[in-house]
């Protein structure tokens, strides 16, 4: 079971050790750090070495029409003590750049990707970033806030001849 006050002091402290911690709080039973995207990395690794060693996911959130608008989440779990703690970045639309963590957590790969292609975030570092769940020749991110609601007609042969022309 997890330790809330165990939770809330490791946040606190590594709040005061990191550099870039921007803030600690604790919730519906896990700790949470907001850091600065540069600092991002270093305070995974910092965790990892304080037994949250599996890295479970990375989110992409769009808090429009705040700035900074765009989030990536990092869930950590401690399989050993079964805590968890989520660390938070926020980035702007202009400059939504976040150092990918990739290079010592690999199941971050397509996780990032797929933040990527949905948010447009940018992971540095990243090996191989590219759209994995959108056609490469796709424009925008659709769960961005502000993406056009209302989709694309889809063509089966029951309805060809009734798409509009402005689609083939």
């Amino acid at each position: 079971m997890p330790d809330e006050q165990a939770l809330v002091a490791l946040a606190d402290e590594l709040g005061q050790q990191i550099p870039g911690v921007i803030a600690t709080s604790y919730a519906h039973g896990k700790a949470r750090l907001t850091v600065e995207p540069d600092r991002t990395a270093e305070t995974l690794l910092a965790l990892r070495e304080r037994g949250f060693r599996f890295l479970a996911s990375v989110h992409g959130l769009d808090y429009y029409p705040q700035e900074p608008r765009l989030s990536v989440q990092y869930e950590l779990l401690d399989m050993d003590a079964l805590d968890r703690i989520t660390v938070t970045t926020r980035v702007t639309v202009d400059a939504p750049n976040v150092a990918s963590v990739t290079p010592d957590w690999p199941t971050a790969n397509h996780q990032e990707r797929e933040v990527y292609d949905m948010f447009g975030i940018v992971f540095d570092g990243h090996p191989d970033l590219r759209r994995i769940l959108m056609p490469d020749d796709y424009e925008g991110h659709p769960q961005r806030r502000d993406f056009p609601i209302g989709g694309e007609p889809v063509i089966f042969t029951h309805n060809e001849n009734d798409v509009p022309g402005w689609i083939k």
